[in-house]
């Protein structure tokens, strides 16, 4: 983890020391993409809600950029073949890109299919930037918590191009986090992910307060 140390006054001067702080920061004062990916009701979403409130606590700007609401607003239009689902999480990447060069935190919850897409995001993210979550639930519990009945629908035939149905979703081959959603809880997986971005330096744990004696 970057320890946060001033540079000693002979060495250069203080105007020279701050321009040089905010040049290259600490780890814990740079950007980082949280990146979920995983079926349509694997947790994506309740994980990195619970993962959002984690990081503000401990300091750090977040923003979410949940899959459904940037179809929404940001891919307003868009369909579901697979150059408007690329489309999508293209346009998810740029913006969270954004945020990251700004020093800030994104975590990203879309079913993100494609490989090869979800490849081209870390790139374009920056492959030291980019910490890919694969919430691994099996596609028989989506069905399950599926109120919507969208996976019946499509094993009907009622939609088309319903992921993990009648198109494909390709887990990724070497996430750097795998989630179980049917043995721990939203909160223990958030916990998870918040430990692995500590360790790597991106959050700064305080020194917890001292508690006064009776």
């Amino acid at each position: 983890m970057d320890l946060v140390r001033a540079l000693p006054e002979w060495f250069t001067r203080p105007e020279t020391a701050e321009i040089l702080a905010d040049t290259y920061p600490p780890r814990h004062r740079q950007g980082v993409c949280v990146w979920f990916t995983g079926l349509s009701g694997a947790g994506k979403s309740t994980t990195a809600e619970v993962l959002v409130v984690r990081l503000l606590e401990h300091g750090r700007q977040v923003t979410l950029l949940d899959g459904d609401v940037v179809r929404t607003h940001l891919s307003h239009g868009l369909g579901f073949s697979r150059e408007d689902r690329d489309a999508n999480i293209r346009r998810i990447g740029f913006v969270a890109s954004e945020i990251v060069r700004h020093g800030g935190i994104a975590v990203c919850a879309a079913i993100s299919p494609y490989r090869a897409t979800r490849n081209e995001v870390r790139q374009m993210v920056g492959v030291d930037r980019f910490v890919e979550v694969y919430v691994d639930t099996p596609l028989e519990e989506c069905e399950r918590r599926d109120a919507k009945g969208m996976y019946a629908r499509a094993r009907r035939g009622e939609i088309h191009g319903w992921t993990g149905i009648d198109d494909p979703y390709e887990p990724p081959e070497h996430a750097d986090l795998v989630l179980d959603t049917l043995r721990h809880s939203a909160e223990n997986n958030a916990q998870h992910i918040l430990e692995r971005l500590i360790a790597a330096g991106f959050v700064l744990v305080s020194a917890a307060p001292a508690v006064p004696a009776v």
